[in-house]
């Protein structure tokens, strides 16, 4: 916690030094800073919330000295940015705050999110002509995230369908036990680990997939999925997910339902006509949700706030 207390008298020191209209501070390791600026200053505060330690923590294991932190910031905020309803409601319910001070900015993509493939995954598009399908799981392999899901999912498919393989991409603290999941569950040989994948790699991966899942426990939003589906992917994403709120052509699923995630599966890659329907839509989606709309949103609710603190 010291760098935390260090970035907060920063915080002051700089809003001492500086002149600007408005504080702003993303998430908890900043809210301090944002904090000590407005005690400083007298400007107003907002705080951008993109995950809470319910989040990180799947729902339990909450470190209560970040949960205080995170509480503080909001409450002294004058207004608080969630990234989706879902994460709204936890901030209402689990923090605390005012309903009528949180706003909802949904996150977006935009042409440099995936860089153009550089081919450095042949591997898997070898795969791809031998006949297999491939189902993509991109992201950190940790608890929130739902890693264990999706390998007991994989178990489900392949037992009925023997030509369907399951990539792990990313890294993370459950990547091993991920791995001894997979060998007793008998589908070691069914399950490619790439381990943390970026730029042209990242773009591969989603290139030759068949199907991308998001079966995260607490997803605040879930860009990946449009990233998918930008990149003509059929997505079956988490309803416990911000991204579940503003898409309509994704299959959703609740991220325990392992029969319900896999009989989904089964149908996008069974019946082709179910994932050019998906595809044919959630590209013209996902390409409405950019950084740009973001942005412009995150401008009005901060020329609100300065013309509610003139008045």
């Amino acid at each position: 916690m010291d760098e935390v207390l260090r970035y907060a008298a920063d915080g002051a020191r700089i809003a001492n030094e500086e002149c600007f209209d408005v504080i702003y501070a993303h998430d908890w390791l900043s809210f301090g800073a944002g904090v000590e600026a407005k005690k400083a200053t007298g400007k107003p505060l907002i705080v951008q919330v993109h995950a809470t330690e319910f989040d990180r923590g799947g729902g339990n294991n909450v470190n209560q000295e970040v949960y205080e932190i995170e509480r503080a910031g909001m409450h002294a905020a004058d207004v608080v940015v969630a990234v989706s309803e879902l994460t709204k409601n936890i901030i209402v319910e689990k923090y605390g705050v005012d309903a009528n001070k949180v706003k909802v900015v949904y996150n977006g993509i935009d042409e440099a999110t995936a860089p153009e493939s550089n081919g450095m995954l042949p591997r898997l598009r070898t795969l791809k002509k031998a006949g297999y399908k491939l189902v993509l799981f991109l992201g950190r392999i940790t608890l929130q995230k739902g890693p264990d899901y999706f390998v007991k999912v994989a178990k489900r498919v392949c037992d009925q369908d023997p030509k369907v393989l399951f990539i792990m991409s990313g890294s993370g603290d459950m990547e091993c036990q991920m791995m001894d999941l997979s060998a007793r569950l008998g589908i070691a040989d069914k399950m490619l680990f790439t381990g943390f994948v970026s730029g042209g790699d990242r773009h591969e991966a989603y290139e030759v997939a068949d199907l991308f899942i998001m079966p995260s426990v607490s997803e605040p939003f879930g860009i990946t999925a449009l990233e998918a589906m930008r990149m003509d992917v059929p997505v079956i994403v988490s309803k416990q997910s911000g991204v579940a709120e503003t898409v309509k052509h994704a299959l959703k699923v609740d991220f325990w339902d392992v029969e319900d995630t896999a009989n989904k599966i089964l149908g996008v890659l069974m019946h082709p006509g179910i994932k050019d329907t998906l595809t044919k839509h959630a590209n013209r989606e996902a390409a409405t949700m950019t950084w740009d709309k973001a942005a412009r949103k995150v401008d009005n609710i901060i020329e609100l706030l300065l013309k509610s603190t003139v008045q």
